[in-house]
C-alpha cells in the first residue's frame, strides 16, 4: 500500500521484478489509469533513482503482468522511504496490485553516473587547488555534463581551471576503481570523507571513493572505475551569487563530440587566417582590437557628419508665430547622439528670438526625441518638457525633462514626420494663445 517503505535496488539493478503499490491522480488517490493518461506509480521495490543529491531522476519504462507499458518521465522521493514514478500509460490499463518489471534507461543512468562521479573528482581538484574553503554549493549531473557550485571569493583564474582540468583527465587515465561502502558518521570522518553542508545524513552514511584520492558522503549512483568517464571537459566558470562560483562541463561522449567539434573550427581559422595553431589566439586577438578601432573610428566620423548638420540647421529655422523652429529627423541617430546635436543647434542659434529646437533619432525602428528651448522661449511660455510629450506621444511612447531641456522614446519611427509636425503645431498654440 502507499505509505509503506519503497525498496531502492537501483545501486544493484537497472531492473527490478515488483508490484504496483498505488496510483495517485491529479486529486489523490486512484483505482486505475489508462492509455494516454499521466499519473503517479508508487511501487513496492524500484531500480529507478530518484531524482536529489544534485542528480537527475533515472527514466525508462515499466511493464506491467497485463501487457500494460508505462513510460517513466520523471521519479521523486517526497519523503523519505518513499519513491513516487511519474508515468505516462502507453499501453493497457494499470491497477494497484499488478505485477511488474521496472527497467531503467540504462545509457542514460550510465550517462549520469559518470557525471556524477566526475563532479566528485572536480570538487576534490578543486579544494586541492584553492583549498579547503572550495566547498560545494550546489550541483546539477544530467547525462553526458554536469555543473558545479562551490564557494570562491572571486573569479578562478584561468591558469587553475586548466590545471583542474588536467588534474582531472590524469586521474581518468589512471583508471581508479569507484567504490561504496556504508558505515558510521564517525568512521566516514576518520577516513577524510567530506560531508557537504547543509545536508542531513543517517546514523549510517554510504560513502563514495575513487580510489584513495577522493572520499565523499554521497546517495547518488557511479561510474565503477574513473576510466568510464572517458574524458572531462571543463566550459568554463562564472559568479552565481555573492562569493559563489559554477563550473559548468561535459563527460564522456559529449566532452569528445565537443572538443572534435572545437578541433574542426580551429582547423578552419588556422586555414582561413594562414597562422600556425599555436599563433591563432594572437591573430584573433589582434582582429578583434582592429575590429574595435575601426567601429570607434566609424562611430567618430559618423558623430562628426551628424554635427556637421549643425550649423545649416541652426542657420535656416522656420518661422512660426514669431518662434525659431527647427524640427530634424536624424535617422540612425541614438539618443545620445540626439541630444548632443540638439543641444549643438540651440546654442548656435541667436538669443534675441525665441528658439526651440526638436530632433528625433531612430535605431532599429526605436525613435528618441530630444526637445531643447532656449531662456527667450521659456520666457514666452514653451516649456521643453511639455513638447517631449506632444512628440513621444506621437512616437509611442512617453517623455519628460526640465523646461530648458526634455527627452523620451517611442516605438514607432514612422512617426518622427508627425511628430516634428505636431511640436511645431504646439509651439503656434502657445504663443498664440490668448494673454500671451
Amino acid at each position: 500500500a502507499i505509505g509503506a517503505a519503497v525498496t531502492f535496488t537501483g545501486y544493484d539493478e537497472v531492473a527490478t521484478d515488483a508490484r504496483v503499490a498505488g496510483l495517485v491522480g491529479a486529486s489523490g488517490g486512484i483505482a486505475s489509469a489508462s492509455a494516454g493518461d499521466t499519473v503517479e506509480v508508487v511501487l513496492d521495490r524500484t531500480p529507478f533513482y530518484a531524482e536529489g543529491g544534485g542528480q537527475l531522476a533515472d527514466q525508462g519504462v515499466i511493464e506491467l503482468e497485463n501487457g500494460a507499458r508505462l513510460q517513466v518521465l520523471d521519479v521523486q522521493s517526497p519523503t523519505r522511504g518513499i519513491v513516487v514514478h511519474q508515468v505516462r500509460v502507453l499501453d493497457g490499463e494499470v491497477t494497484a496490485g499488478l505485477q511488474a518489471q521496472a527497467l531503467v534507461d540504462v545509457e542514460r543512468r550510465r550517462s549520469i553516473s559518470r557525471a556524477h562521479t566526475a563532479t566528485h573528482m572536480v570538487h576534490k581538484a578543486f579544494r586541492e587547488a584553492l583549498g579547503d574553503t572550495a566547498t560545494q554549493a550546489g550541483s546539477e549531473n544530467a547525462p553526458g555534463r554536469f555543473r558545479f557550485d562551490f564557494s570562491a571569493t572571486g573569479a578562478v583564474p584561468p591558469s587553475v581551471l586548466s590545471d583542474v582540468e588536467a588534474r582531472v583527465n590524469d586521474l581518468v587515465l589512471a583508471d581508479l576503481g569507484v567504490e561504496a561502502e556504508l558505515m558510521t558518521q564517525q568512521q566516514a570522518r576518520d577516513t577524510g570523507a567530506m560531508a557537504l553542508f547543509g545536508e542531513k545524513y543517517g546514523d549510517q552514511v554510504r560513502v563514495i571513493s575513487v580510489g584513495d584520492w577522493a572520499r565523499e558522503l554521497c546517495g547518488g549512483t557511479h561510474a565503477g572505475r574513473s576510466g568510464q568517464l572517458g574524458v572531462i571537459k571543463l566550459l568554463g566558470e562564472s559568479s552565481i551569487g555573492s562569493g559563489v562560483r559554477r563550473v559548468e562541463a561535459l563527460v564522456g561522449a559529449d566532452a569528445y563530440e565537443f572538443l572534435a567539434r572545437e578541433h574542426v573550427l580551429v582547423a578552419q581559422l588556422t586555414e582561413t587566417l594562414k597562422v600556425p595553431r599555436q599563433d591563432l589566439a594572437q591573430r584573433v586577438n589582434d582582429l578583434v582590437e582592429r575590429l574595435r578601432a575601426a567601429e570607434k573610428e566609424i562611430e567618430r566620423v559618423r558623430v562628426q557628419s551628424l554635427l556637421a548638420r549643425a550649423g545649416a540647421l541652426a542657420s535656416s529655422p522656420d518661422d512660426v508665430a514669431g518662434v525659431d523652429y527647427v524640427g530634424y529627423f536624424a535617422d540612425g541617430a541614438a539618443g545620445n547622439e540626439v541630444r548632443t546635436l540638439a543641444l549643438d543647434v540651440r546654442g548656435r542659434m541667436g538669443a534675441e528670438r525665441p528658439a526651440v529646437v526638436t530632433v528625433v533619432g531612430a535605431v532599429d525602428g526605436k525613435p528618441s526625441v530630444v526637445v531643447a528651448v532656449n531662456d527667450t522661449a521659456r520666457e514666452t511660455g514653451l516649456q521643453a518638457g511639455q513638447l517631449v510629450r506632444v512628440a513621444a506621444s506621437r512616437l509611442g511612447g512617453s517623455g519628460g525633462g526640465k523646461d530648458d531641456v526634455a527627452q523620451g522614446g517611442g516605438s514607432d519611427a514612422s512617426q518622427a514626420p508627425a511628430a516634428l509636425a505636431d511640436v511645431r503645431a504646439a509651439v503656434a498654440a502657445t504663443v498664440s494663445a490668448p494673454g500671451r
